[in-house]
């Protein structure tokens, strides 16, 4: 039988370890708890030096995560204790750094932490968002309502980000074949086409001259093009991890032609969908907008949020200052207003945040059917001009035979 290391504390709080044979980890659990010691660790012998680099850890996908929330809350429903419910998730999940989790989540309510204390130790999975809201569903004794609540957000979220992904990858992708069929021409076959041009003892075609001097500055300058673009991308990141830079290349975000739109429409509703989750769920406004402010992920959005975090602290409405920011459309800061006169607020986030979720939808679908024939003409030109620079010359000559 394998051999498992092990480590607990005693009911008067000692604390003790060792090693014990057993067929699995969950019967050495019931061994220890039979001879009165708490597990807070077992681990299978020759594990222990298991390599767990950070670059090396799994990614936990929100599917997963909100997977595990629908279940867990629906465990808690019928009526399992959290710690049953939490062992049972915990076998049954196939992604290892997920299942290391859950279990040492586990371990820690177990050893009398609450649930939210627990997952706050793990924030690369169960962020703020997540922690308060378990927090504040264990405080009204609602955990089940509120993780259902939790699962049905991440759900709509990662819908959301989804469709961005959609309305990006397409574009990106024919611009990069673009470049790198431009870089492998310039590069490789136009020298070719240079060296038979030069022996035929005519001027060549201003566009073929063009080309041929562009190809020279590719292939002589390449290495320091690509540094200069890697030192561009490197400056870029730090001067956007500034305050100052952050604010002013998400406010240039949001004023893009095509995509400045959609980015909008994708942060109103983002911040919709999560203030109501949070108002509904029972934590304090003053709490939910710092949430919300932090989620945010554009600092134009976060500021505006924060300055009606600020308005409200005065005794002032959340809408004002909203609509001041200039980046929620006034439907939105008005259905705001009406909510917090009416204090139905929660109500009003849900349906501005279904009115924009259409919206991000209708979006996508219409940037999709825009940029698909510009992006065709767009590689067709460069490929192409490309092509017939180099073949001119060939018809000059054949026409003077």
């Amino acid at each position: 039988m394998p051999k498992y290391a092990w480590e607990g504390r005693l009911p008067q709080g000692g604390f003790r370890k060792g090693e014990v044979e057993g067929p699995s980890e969950t019967a050495v659990r019931a061994y220890l708890r039979q001879q009165q010691i708490i597990p807070t660790k077992i681990i299978a012998k020759g594990k222990e030096l298991k390599i767990s680099l950070p670059f090396m850890k799994g990614k936990v996908k929100k599917k997963s995560l909100a997977i595990f929330t629908r279940q867990l809350a629906t465990m808690i429903d019928a009526g399992l204790p959290l710690v049953q419910s939490l062992d049972i998730l915990s076998q049954q999940e196939e992604n290892e750094t997920f299942q290391g989790i859950i279990k040492t989540v586990k371990h820690e309510v177990e050893s009398g932490a609450t649930l939210a204390a627990s997952l706050q130790k793990h924030p690369r999975v169960f962020d703020n968002l997540y922690v308060n809201l378990v927090l504040a569903a264990e405080e009204a004794g609602t955990l089940d309502v509120i993780l259902n609540r939790l699962a049905t957000h991440i759900e709509k979220m990662e819908a959301l980000k989804k469709k961005i992904r959609a309305a990006l990858v397409y574009p990106a992708m024919i611009v990069s074949v673009a470049i790198i069929i431009t870089a492998v021409l310039m590069i490789f076959v136009v020298p070719v086409f240079e060296k038979l041009f030069s022996g035929i003892g005519q001027s060549l075609p201003l566009p073929t001259q063009i080309v041929i001097g562009i190809s020279r500055i590719f292939k002589s300058y390449t290495p320091i093009v690509i540094g200069l673009v890697i030192a561009a991308v490197v400056v870029l990141k730090r001067y956007y991890k500034t305050e100052d830079g952050k604010r002013k290349i998400d406010g240039l975000m949001l004023k893009m032609p095509i995509f400045g739109e959609l980015l909008r429409k994708v942060a109103v509703s983002r911040f919709a969908r999560t203030l109501s989750t949070l108002v509904t769920s029972g934590v304090p406004i003053m709490e939910s907008l710092n949430i919300v402010a932090g989620a945010a992920g554009n600092k134009v959005v976060e500021e505006a949020i924060l300055k009606g975090r600020i308005s409200i602290s005065e005794g002032q409405t959340i809408s004002e200052p909203l609509a001041q920011s200039g980046v929620f459309p006034v439907m939105v800061t008005q259905m705001i207003a009406v909510g917090e006169t009416t204090g139905s607020l929660e109500l009003m986030l849900t349906k501005i945040a279904d009115f924009y979720d259409d919206e991000v939808d209708m979006a996508v679908a219409t940037l999709s059917s825009m940029l698909e024939p510009v992006l065709m003409v767009f590689l067709g030109v460069v490929v192409g001009g490309l092509v017939i620079a180099m073949y001119l010359p060939i018809f000059k000559m054949a026409s003077a035979f």
